[in-house]
């Protein structure tokens, strides 16, 4: 038998063999797809002169659970209907950071500001509404104002939404979507100010 005969037969036992084994292992096609959620916004203080001081970018990270509330409501809701998102501000008393695996009733690395913790403001968490999304993103329709009563530095802002989820500052209910800091930089503000803070999220 020649050489070339016998490249032949071996190639061929070999794809039989490999049809056989896969057959009795069985073969299986796993389809992934990637979707990265992530917000960024704009944060600015507003003096009661009406001069614009502390500008600057934020940016959050997405929480673990957020992520998973997002995806029930997406690829397996059913007359769904948002509660909030209600946006809050994280305060600067006891900041350590922000991780994903925080919950509502569970970051041990930031506390919110508003009420038991500097700076105060005129309550309750403002009210997101959204403009209709473009290009894989979402953003608010208008800036959200804080009216600050009492004077402290903000860290950051967060999102919480879903069942359960209220206004009402220190509440820990609901889900929390997303935490983020000021990139700027923190913004310290006294009585009479207002923080304003816009925000886009997308996949």
């Amino acid at each position: 038998m020649n050489m070339k005969r016998q490249t032949l037969i071996r190639e061929l036992f070999a794809g039989s063999r490999k049809a056989y084994d896969d057959q009795a292992l069985g073969v299986f096609a796993e389809m992934v797809e990637e979707a990265h959620a992530h917000g960024e916004g704009f944060a600015w203080v507003r003096k009661a002169s009406g001069l614009i001081v502390q500008e600057g970018p934020w940016h959050n990270t997405v929480c673990t659970a957020g992520k998973n509330a997002a995806l029930d409501a997406y690829l397996a809701g059913s007359s769904y209907t948002v509660t909030g998102p209600y946006m809050g501000l994280i305060s600067s008393a006891s900041y350590s950071a922000i991780a994903a695996a925080d919950t509502m009733s569970s970051h041990a690395g930031w506390l919110e500001a508003g009420n038991a913790n500097a700076p105060t403001y005129t309550a309750p968490r403002k009210t997101c509404a959204w403009s209709a999304a473009s290009s894989g993103s979402k953003a608010l329709s208008a800036a959200l104002a804080f009216a600050i009563t009492g004077s402290g530095t903000v860290k950051g802002c967060f999102l919480v939404f879903g069942t359960g989820a209220v206004s009402t500052v220190d509440n820990t209910a609901g889900t929390l979507y997303s935490a983020g800091l000021f990139t700027g930089g923190d913004k310290s503000v006294v009585n009479t100010d207002t923080l304003n803070v816009s925000y886009t999220g997308s996949l």
